[in-house]
């Protein structure tokens, strides 16, 4: 997979991507990163990528020229990359959305700032809008190097062990099951009985119910969006006497 970044500051994406699964995976031929610096394609002699805003107010607005010229530059193959604007205003990034990204061979991302960029790049350009959430960060870089995270763990052979995407969180729509490791007892806290036990069709049931049972306490909205066969709602169902009982 490529990935290109339409960003002021491409050292801020190089340097991340260096590192864990992305590097790992840049090393192995899985992914290409390239990034393309509006600046370097600004036609303004002082190499200006914004201006104030028309109708007034505060900050400025990124223009159009330097932006468009980067996405033909990060074009020039001819590949089909739909364009993916990192704003505010996108819709809400989630496992969904990465599993969509991932099987894709190419994917532009425009990386704004300042007050944004000029509206008419958004409808001649770009296919999406995506938010990483409901707040404001001074620029996409950050919210790019998420969604690139995210879509990168999910490329076959990116991981060590296959498994380990299909057991995230959110993969199966729930939060992700507690983990524990050794020593099986630290300050009176103790593993729990059934991970230690060695019945593997055990484990499986438990982290079921702590799955429901975690998303459930913590993200009942998720909940809310699911058709739980009848085995899902028993583990439920248990596990909220379970925690009643306990509190």
């Amino acid at each position: 997979m490529r990935i290109d970044v339409i960003t002021l500051f491409p050292t801020m994406i190089a340097d991340q991507v260096r590192f864990g699964i992305q590097g790992r995976a840049i090393e192995n031929g899985l992914l290409q990163v390239e990034t393309w610096n509006p600046r370097e394609f600004s036609e303004d002699r002082h190499r200006a990528v914004d201006d104030r805003p028309y109708g007034g107010g505060p900050g400025m607005v990124m223009q159009v020229q330097p932006l468009c010229a980067a996405l033909r530059a990060a074009r020039v193959d001819g590949e089909p990359a739909p364009v993916i604007y990192l704003s505010p205003q996108g819709r809400r990034f989630d496992q969904t959305r990465a599993r969509e990204l991932a099987g894709l061979e190419r994917l532009i991302l425009l990386a704004g700032r300042y007050e944004g960029i000029d509206e008419r790049i958004i409808d001649q350009e770009v296919d999406d809008e995506l938010s990483i959430g409901d707040y404001v960060l001074s620029g996409g870089e950050l919210a790019a190097l998420v969604v690139m995270d995210a879509v990168t763990r999910l490329l076959p052979g990116a991981l060590g062990d296959a498994d380990s995407a299909q057991e995230d969180s959110f993969m199966d729509g729930l939060l992700d099951y507690p983990h524990y490791t050794r020593p099986e007892e630290i300050d009176g806290l103790r593993v729990p009985d059934v991970l230690i036990g060695g019945d593997h069709a055990e484990i499986l049931r438990w982290r079921r119910k702590q799955a429901l049972g975690r998303t459930w306490i913590r993200r009942p909205d998720l909940l809310e969006s699911m058709q739980l066969d009848a085995r899902q709602q028993a583990l439920l169902d248990e596990f909220i006497r379970e925690y009643e009982a306990g509190n």
